[in-house]
């Protein structure tokens, strides 16, 4: 984990509140040309944390729902309840706090839409609030991090930082950890298609190569400059210019059937930019206005379901706000 100064955090027992529900939101990493450092979030879908305060002291896993049983129960081996042990220890408190945890999976699992980080950042959300907010954003995020490397052995922050923070974020760096809010054009919708076939996460990262051309490095570079360059000037033709990615699609593009058609459907139907959402196999297409999303994840669904793939869609602006707690 990012190593974070260690502060004196006061926790007053007896405003510890006793239950909090929280959301945290899917998110699409990579924003097709910034790969690892480019992220942003969506509305809708996400996950969901009920967390209670108990009697008994340490953190457990009361229940989830949603996974068709493919989470860990084990609180050391689950995201959330690990990341919320994390915290407790880091805060001092693990022996003298009580608390149980359940999650409920509104998302796929394996889509390429942040599942992982959705949990993990609506568990450290709900604690943090349980807690009275003792800890900023920023410093939750190295503890939401570490819950990426313990998902799936690499702690990367390009969809819990989106996640936690909310809008579209960059990451400078690692060392520190360095995350930037970028600004959001108004108009930007992403429509969202999963198709319902295995990628997983591992296995597309194995794929990506460990040595590039220099000329497709110095395209790449230029298309995210271009590309942040177009959200600072709500530019959407600048937007749309920069958002093509020479370095990752290519390769992974392989796993995912039918992804050369989907896209030039979604072209068609006016996306600014078509790609992979994280490691795939969902795929976005990047659209000024909703009417253009609705239309460019309708045509792709039809063409899936011409195929025999089954699919979901989801039609969303970029969530600007991130997590937040849900009324009782």
């Amino acid at each position: 984990m990012n190593t974070l100064e260690k502060k004196i955090h006061k926790i007053d027992f007896n405003q510890i509140l006793t239950k909090v529900r929280v959301f945290a939101p899917a998110t699409v990493a990579n924003m097709i040309c910034g790969f690892d450092i480019l992220g942003f979030a969506v509305e809708y879908p996400g996950d969901e944390v009920h967390m209670y305060r108990v009697e008994q002291p340490g953190v457990r896993i009361k229940s989830i729902e949603g996974d068709d049983g493919r989470l860990p129960l084990d609180a050391d081996k689950n995201t959330v309840s690990a990341c919320v042990k994390n915290l407790l220890v880091y805060l001092g408190i693990e022996k003298e706090l009580g608390i149980e945890i359940s999650l409920i999976k509104h998302m796929p699992i394996g889509s390429g839409l942040g599942s992982s980080s959705a949990s993990t950042v609506a568990g450290l959300f709900a604690i943090n609030t349980l807690l009275g907010n003792p800890l900023t954003k920023e410093e939750l995020m190295p503890f939401c991090v570490e819950g990426e490397r313990i998902a799936c052995g690499h702690g990367h922050a390009d969809n819990v930082a989106p996640a936690l923070m909310g809008g579209i974020t960059l990451i400078r760096g690692y060392s520190p950890l360095d995350v930037i809010n970028l600004p959001v054009p108004e108009e930007l919708y992403a429509g969202i298609v999963f198709p319902q076939v295995d990628v997983p996460t591992r296995e597309a990262r194995q794929l990506i190569k460990e040595k590039v051309l220099l000329k497709d490095a110095v395209t790449q570079w230029g298309n995210i400059a271009g590309l942040i360059a177009g959200l600072y000037r709500s530019d959407y033709e600048l937007i749309s210019r920069s958002m093509h990615d020479v370095l990752i699609e290519p390769t992974r593009a392989i796993l995912i059937p039918e992804f050369h058609t989907m896209k030039q459907i979604a072209l068609e139907a006016g996306a600014l930019s078509f790609g992979i959402s994280g490691s795939g196999p969902s795929v976005v297409a990047i659209t000024r206005g909703k009417e253009a999303a609705e239309l460019a994840t309708t045509r792709i669904q039809e063409h899936l379901n011409n195929c025999e793939i089954a699919s979901l869609k989801f039609v969303s602006s970029v969530n600007v706000q991130g997590p937040k707690v849900l009324p009782d």
